[in-house]
Parts: C-alpha cells; structure tokens; sequence
C-alpha cells in the first residue's frame, strides 16, 4: 500500500499524544525540573529538524545526531571511540548491576559472547508455543469479563510478559507473584528513571536526593526474589539426572551454564544475577510497553483496526495460534512497529566521546555526550513523513525497505543491539494478534494518555481500556 493509498483509506487523524517541542533552548534550572519530572519535556524544534545539534549546559558538551550514517559511525563503525557515559551508569547500574545493559569493554565482550546462544532464532522460535499458551491464558482469563469491563491494559500486558518469563526463562517460578513483580519493576524503573538534579550535576551519592522515591525497597525485594530464583534452579540440578534433563533447555540452565567460547570462562555470580534482573526487567518491560500503546493507537485509528481485525480473522480462524502463521499477519507487525517508532521502548541512548571525531560534518570534542534519542529519530522531519502521526503501512513489507536501519532504533543498534529483540518481537505479535481476535479495547472515557520517560517510554498513570468482546459484538450484528 502507498503512502496516497494509505492517505485515502485511513486518513490521518488527530497526532499521537507527545510533548510539543521547545522553541528554544531551556535555561539550567528548566532544563533540570524538567529532566526530573519528564524528559520527553527538554526537547527542541531544532532536534527534530536538523542532522546534528551541539550546545553546551549542564551536562557539559552535548551533541543531539539524527543523522543515520552518523549514528552508524557512532554505533559500528566507530564504536570503540563511544563509552557508555557516567550519567546512564549513575542511572541504570543500582538497578541492573553489572549485566550486559551496563557492562564495558572487556566484561561486555566476555557477556555477550557467553550470552548469545540463549537467543538464536532458533532457540526463540522454540520458545512460541509457551509464548502462545500463555496468550491463550490472557484470553480465558478476560473472556468471562463483562462487556464494558474497565482494564488498566498496562498493568495487564506487564503481568502476561511476566507468565512468559516464568514459563521460558524461570520454569520453576518466579519464586513471587508476577503481579508482585509488575509491581516492583514499575516502582525499581519509577525510582531510578526519575533524573534528580543532582544526578544529572553528577553530586556525591551521599548527598541526599530530596523529593526522590528510594530505590531500596525495590532493589530488596529483586536481590531476594532472585536469590531464591537461583537456588531453586541449583537445588535442581543436584536432583536426579531425569528431573536434571527435564530443566536443561530452559534459558535460566543456559544461562548459569554459560562460557564465553573464546576463553571457556563462566559468567561470575554477580554477573549472573545481574543477568537474571535484565532479563526480567528487559525482558517484560520491551513488549508490555510495544502492546500498550499498540493497542491504545489502534484504539484512536478504528478504521485501520478493522483492516488488522480482518488480517488476523482470516489468517486464525478459530484454531489455534501456529508460529507459521506469523509471517502472514503483516499488518499486526507493521502495527507494533509503527507504535515502536512513535514510543520507543528505549527512548534514548547515549555515549561519551573519547578522542575527536567528525559527525554529520561537525567536529566532536573529546568527553562531548552524544546523544541518540530514537523517540527524536523516529520523529525526525528528514527522515519520515508525517513524523508526528500514526501510519503502519509505512512498515507494510512492500514499503519498510526505504526505511535506513539507523533512523530506526527501537532496539538500539551495532553490536549492542538488544540480544532479546527477536524474543521480545515474537511474543508482541502472538500476545497482539491473540487479544485481536477474541476482544476490542477502547481508551476509557476522558482519559488523558501522557508518555513518560523513566528508562522506558510508559504510559502516565497507566492505559485504562474499556473491554469488549468482538465475536459476541459480531453475533449481535449478524
């Protein structure tokens, strides 16, 4: 379908909620209120229209690059030039460790070598059929809801990735109530995404946060709930070869069995548990959020619903979820995209200039922050049309192969590109064409859907639905 096809059949309607961009430059004190509460709010019109933008500020030299052979270099070619910056360890290493979101170097390498078998296609595609039961178990557990019911599909989508996790990763349990761990993972990501001033200035750690919600009481109940994660798996390997064999293939067994091939050496036990606390959290996080707001555009787009409703009627049926059928619901993957392009579920990246290099045609300093925002990428006025406005089909297979891979990011690119996107892009499109089928779901009267920042890109408040069962609407039309 083209972009006039598109124009005509499902014409563009009001823009997807998202801050409006500065006019200019905000001053220190702003700039710092508004990284606190909600970076999406320090954006310029400037960011979203030129290649490369460089100031200087609080956080020192910044520069903001859009343009994608320049992110290419930043992420590939010159890789080695480009350290992850002290702010988004400060940020992210309380939470995850030392895991491979925040690893370097050497340890980075070790991890991702040793962790990469865990994720081949191959191994995903084994894990669809505990994808697929566990969308079915979505389904039984809304059919028996009334017609009208109201959801906070935020939270349900975080629990159901989470009866994934436990049915792949975590066989034996996740040793708490998934709903428990929505609940932690939201109040751990709450606490450490909240960008205090004096993080950002980059003041002591002993110098106390006020007005910031500690991140303890989180990070407790993940160390304890993972310690009891790893002894249940090691008590079970010292059980009886048979019971052993029925636990090997799982991803928690690769994992504490994995070396690194070049050098045979096994991952060290913080390094395991910071694993262990990024696959949940990664894990879960990346497609609750994709199906979120998936299913909150679908809900502002009904005519384009109806076309994806019809994709997956004829490719489904009423049988059952086959992974084959997969690569025929198009329209149900050009949806998540699109809603991964508008609310990344990482919405920015970031690196630290060691030497001098040239970016986009501008010379960058040694120690200048380059920053790459895929929720700025993905909106940038030379890389899409209508940037602000939801249009799936420009991911529709006869049209996605104009799009550069680097103007597109919602898993980050080069060699630290997220090792779960595969995993995570599989379960999105069974979780997403599973809820198409049996049920409707409608932003809840007066509303006000606000993306936030907080590591993520989430949903202010939550994403409350109203529920509506399709084939009972269907049988009252007939």
């Amino acid at each position: 379908m083209s972009a006039s096809d598109f124009a005509k059949t499902f014409p563009l309607g009001a823009r997807p909620p998202a801050p409006i961009p500065n006019e200019r430059p905000l001053g220190a004190v702003r700039l710092l209120v508004r990284f606190w509460r909600n970076p999406l709010d320090t954006w310029t019109r400037f960011n979203f229209e030129y290649p490369i933008t460089q100031a200087n500020g609080v956080l020192g030299r910044v520069a903001v690059v859009c343009e994608p052979a320049a992110i290419k270099r930043v992420l590939v070619d010159n890789a080695a030039n480009y350290r992850k910056d002290p702010l988004q360890l400060r940020v992210l290493s309380p939470g995850l460790g030392k895991g491979l979101l925040t690893a370097e170097g050497g340890d980075w390498r070790k991890q991702r070598r040793a962790l990469a078998p865990l994720f081949t296609p191959r191994m995903v595609q084994a894990f669809a059929p505990a994808m697929v039961a566990t969308a079915e178990w979505l389904v039984q557990r809304w059919s028996p809801l009334r017609p009208g019911r109201r959801l906070n599909v935020a939270a349900e989508m975080s629990v159901a990735t989470l009866e994934v996790l436990q049915r792949t990763i975590f066989p034996e349990g996740l040793s708490r109530d998934p709903r428990d761990f929505a609940n932690g993972m939201s109040n751990l990501v709450n606490a450490i995404g909240a960008l205090h001033p004096f993080d950002v200035l980059g003041a002591p750690d002993w110098l106390p946060r006020v007005g910031k919600r500690s991140p303890a009481p989180a990070l407790k109940f993940f160390n304890d709930a993972v310690d009891d994660i790893l002894a249940a798996r090691r008590a079970r390997g010292a059980e009886p070869a048979q019971a052993a064999d029925k636990a090997s293939r799982d991803l928690l067994t690769m994992l504490l069995d994995a070396r690194d091939p070049q050098t045979g050496e096994a991952l060290s036990e913080e390094e395991i548990r910071a694993n262990v606390v990024t696959f949940i959290g990664a894990g879960h996080e990346t497609t609750a959020n994709a199906l979120t707001w998936s299913l909150f555009l679908l809900s502002q787009n009904p005519a384009w619903r109806d076309e994806v409703e019809r994709e997956v009627d004829e490719v489904l049926g009423d049988g059952p979820i086959e992974a084959e059928a997969l690569e025929k619901l198009p329209r149900v993957r050009a949806t998540l995209d699109e809603a991964m392009r508008l609310y990344p579920p990482a919405p920015s990246l970031s690196r630290e200039a060691i030497a001098a290099d040239m970016l986009a045609g501008e010379k960058i300093h040694p120690g200048t922050l380059v920053v790459i925002s895929p929720y700025v990428v993905h909106r940038h006025k030379l890389l899409w049309r209508d940037p602000d406005h939801f249009d799936p089909t420009r991911f529709l297979p006869e049209n996605r192969e104009a799009i550069d891979r680097f103007a597109y990011l919602p898993f980050g690119g080069g060699p630290r590109l997220c090792i779960g996107m595969g995993f995570a892009l599989q379960e999105a499109t069974i979780f997403l064409a599973a809820i198409l089928r049996s049920f409707r779901l409608d932003l809840a009267p007066g509303w006000r859907v606000a993306p936030i920042q907080r590591v993520t890109l989430r949903p202010k408040g939550g994403m409350p639905m109203v529920l509506q069962h399709r084939r009972a609407t269907a049988m009252r039309a007939a």
